[in-house]
């Protein structure tokens, strides 16, 4: 049986400002870099047989800071990056809202309906989300695996797991920064275990 371990990356200064970053990137802000740390003091018993991040700058930080003092090697998916959003990327949501208001109204209300001239929908997405499932199938037999990677591929990973349509894309959990989901995937089956917890950031305070 495998364990995924699946984590977004942690607070950016884009994720601040309201900018979309797509595959563009900001720096970890003071904040996202100690949830990152909180995360990894919650995993640090884990043995994880693999460790796979998007290529995004954001991402590769948050696995080196959950990671912690395990000397393994991080293995960089481009599955694993965040949705295209083209033209859209660096833009704060109001700008892009109001330059784009349908095409803004179908990326949050009806991602089935959403198109890009310039980046991916979601349909090209959730092929990236099978494509790297099966990149995973076949490298690991069975063990804990953690993965780094962004918000929107999360969803859809998510979605993919519970067979919903990607009209129900968006529903509940928010993917908060360095949230953690955990799916098990037995004989070609998927159970989520744990879904979108920020559990560890309550870490700190709790000492």
């Amino acid at each position: 049986m495998l364990r995924l371990y699946v984590v977004r990356h942690g607070e950016t200064v884009w994720n601040t400002e309201k900018k979309l970053q797509g595959w563009k990137d900001s720096q970890l802000t003071e904040s996202g870099i100690e949830n990152a740390i909180l995360l990894g003091n919650r995993l640090k018993n884990i043995d994880f047989q693999s460790i796979y991040t998007s290529p995004s700058g954001r991402t590769k930080e948050t696995a080196k800071l959950v990671s912690g003092d395990r000397n393994q090697i991080i293995i960089k998916d481009e599955n694993l990056r965040e949705i295209n959003l083209g033209d859209w990327e660096g833009r704060t949501h109001d700008h892009i809202k109001e330059k784009y208001p349908n095409d803004f109204d179908a990326f949050w209300n009806k991602p089935h309906l959403y198109k890009s001239d310039s980046g991916e929908d979601f349909y090209q997405l959730n092929e990236r989300v099978k494509q790297f499932l099966e990149r995973v199938k076949s490298e690991q037999v069975f063990g804990n695996i953690l993965i780094v990677t962004h918000t929107v591929f999360i969803k859809t990973l998510l979605a993919h797991c519970k067979n919903l349509s990607l009209d129900q894309l968006w529903g509940p959990p928010f993917i908060h920064d360095t949230s953690l989901s955990i799916i098990e995937l037995n004989e070609g089956e998927f159970k989520i275990i744990v879904e979108a917890d920020i559990s560890h950031k309550n870490m700190e305070s709790a000492k």
